[in-house]
């Protein structure tokens, strides 16, 4: 005798159904982690976030998933060695639109292209750049001076209403060292 749908116990039906709705619910677990993820990280599907956060030396600062710096050159190019300590907010592959997040001005933003064609993010028409030493939102390790130039917080609303002047921290070697100064590029 076959067997069918109508001749299992309601037992073994109840089972299925328990089954089946752990399973949905792994499924959407899945999911939701993934969107909280790309949430958290400031990345959209569309591109990359640029938003403000506030803090309590610079007031309201730039950053995509950490702060964000502009660089005044010097006469020494920022090149590969360069561009190890101080990587370039590039959109991710395949993505050609930057979404400005709270407290941002999207006039401001823009992008150019590089090497390669990667489209690297502006404000203000200048490029920006993360410092590999800030790991946490917030942080600001990276306000100095080095042989590639001077680099800055980009301050879009000075802390207690003040006026944004560049503060820096001098190297003399090519390593990054960890900057501080109330200060930053204004925008």
């Amino acid at each position: 005798m076959k067997i069918t749908p109508a001749h299992r116990s309601p037992r073994a039906q109840g089972n299925r159904i328990v089954v089946t709705i752990a399973s949905l619910s792994v499924l959407l677990a899945g999911l939701a982690g993934s969107a909280t993820a790309s949430a958290a990280s400031g990345h959209s599907p569309a591109g990359l976030v640029i938003s403000t956060l506030t803090t309590k030396n610079f007031g309201e600062i730039l950053q995509s998933t950490r702060t964000v710096y502009t660089l005044t050159p010097s006469k020494i190019a920022c090149t590969a060695k360069c561009l190890s300590y101080w990587p370039e907010v590039l959109l991710p592959k395949g993505s050609t639109k930057v979404t400005a997040g709270r407290g941002v001005s999207v006039a401001k933003i823009g992008t150019i292209k590089r090497a390669g064609g990667r489209l690297q993010v502006t404000y203000g028409g200048r490029p920006l750049y993360w410092f590999v030493l800030d790991t946490a939102p917030g942080q600001v390790r990276g306000n100095e001076s080095d042989t590639w130039g001077k680099w800055s917080v980009v301050v879009v609303k000075p802390a207690n209403g003040g006026v944004s002047t560049p503060t820096t921290t001098s190297t003399s070697t090519s390593t990054a060292t960890a900057g501080g100064g109330a200060g930053g590029i204004g925008f």
